[in-house]
């Protein structure tokens, strides 16, 4: 299994100002090949990635991109792939048209593979660099482990890093357990448990609101343009968003991390939430508690280690629906947080909402069936046909 590693690392002035050079040749390659198969698609042409690398090479012969010569050539190579990627990904319906990349906007980064980069007793050291990075090991890589590829990057808050994709013989399968668990998702508490056990949501990007809107207001003031104080002003903007980022993944790495050690199946919720922060008066909420980047480490941390991720269909009322005798209730607003059934139970609703769904999960792994929302409690006929039934002789 092959695992990156990410570090921060301090480039030299000279360092800094080569990848400076090569991030932005990489974006005006990206951009012309994305341009040139723009109008190729127009005239319902097919370009790939192999008429783009001849294209990379007459750019570079001609006297207005005769700079792309004086960096690397392999991350030049490596954003053609990555464009190729991107159309791939859009032909089979799973993103958008590509977009081209923003001088400002858009993320800083250069691929490098093995031939651009030389690995050798704990030190690194780029193509057209003299020194290797100066690389913070905050954690050992494997033992043996050699990178078949690193990814340099600088963040908005002006953060340098290295990822180093490498084997790792420590990521298999765990043995395997009979526990499994119901996770719903909340923004009271950001997980709820089958077992009765809730999550708080630690809220991250509200402790630093005040601190991040007074930023934004000195940004807003600056005027616009290149000017050193809008950048000054902009980058600190870009440090409390860091911040948050870093401290919101932290927690949903371990908690994560946790869950797949302990659970052999993991049920959780489809929820759409590209559609639910469409809703102005919880957006911030919802997009706070990142609840797709908690269901992304969940699966990919799954496969790793042998574990299952059951994944319940999204009209499933597992809220409305009694986990004690099935009944469905008819209206379960949100402010209702406990509920007495008909049959005596009282429910706290994420609990009842959790074991519903690990219930649910249960019965997909055994029949391989999808789950459905029930439409009415099981036994149950319809008000219209308990009136047919009674007219009948």
């Amino acid at each position: 299994m092959k695992r990156a590693f990410k570090y921060r690392c301090y480039p030299t002035p000279e360092q800094a100002s080569e990848l400076a050079r090569t991030f932005g040749c990489v974006r005006k390659v990206y951009n012309l090949a994305l341009a040139a198969r723009t109008e190729a698609w127009a005239r319902q042409e097919r370009v790939n990635y192999n008429a783009t690398s001849a294209m990379l090479t007459a750019w570079k012969k001609t006297e207005e991109l005769a700079y792309l010569n004086d960096v690397s050539s392999v991350p030049l190579q490596q954003c053609l792939r990555h464009l190729q990627g991107a159309f791939v990904a859009f032909w089979e319906k799973r993103a958008r048209y590509p977009r081209f990349k923003s001088r400002k906007k858009s993320r800083k980064s250069a691929e490098y593979t093995s031939s651009a980069f030389r690995y050798r007793d704990g030190k690194l050291t780029l193509a057209k660099m003299a020194e290797p990075l100066a690389i913070v090991w905050s954690r050992p890589l494997p033992e043996g482990g050699k990178p078949s590829t690193v990814t340099v990057s600088q963040d908005a808050a002006g953060r340098w890093f290295v990822s180093l994709l490498v084997e790792d013989p420590s990521v298999k399968p765990l043995p395997t357990t009979n526990t499994a668990v119901g996770i719903d998702v909340g923004l009271e508490h950001l997980l709820t448990l089958s077992t009765g056990e809730k999550v708080a949501n630690p809220r991250h990007e509200r402790r630093d609101r005040a601190r991040l809107a007074k930023a934004q207001r000195a940004l807003a003031k600056k005027a616009k343009g290149d000017g050193a104080n809008r950048a000054k002003a902009r980058r600190k903007v870009a440090k409390i968003y860091a911040r948050i980022t870093d401290r919101r993944r932290d927690h949903l790495h371990k908690l994560t991390t946790r869950l797949v050690r302990e659970n052999q199946t993991l049920v959780i919720e489809d929820l759409t939430v590209r559609n639910m922060v469409k809703n102005g008066k919880l957006a911030r909420a919802i997009s706070d508690a990142a609840w797709t980047e908690f269901r992304n480490m969940l699966e990919y941390k799954a496969a790793w280690y042998g574990r299952n991720v059951v994944a319940v269909d999204r009209w499933f009322p597992s809220s409305k629906l009694c986990s004690t005798c099935g009944t469905l209730q008819e209206k379960m607003p949100l402010n209702v947080r406990t509920w007495t059934c008909d049959c005596g139970t009282t429910h706290d609703r994420d609990v009842n909402a959790a074991k519903n769904l690990l219930a649910a999960g249960r019965a997909v792994t055994v029949c391989g069936a999808g789950v459905r929302p029930q439409r009415r409690p099981p036994g149950r006929q319809s008000a219209t046909k308990q009136k047919a039934s009674r007219r009948e002789p």
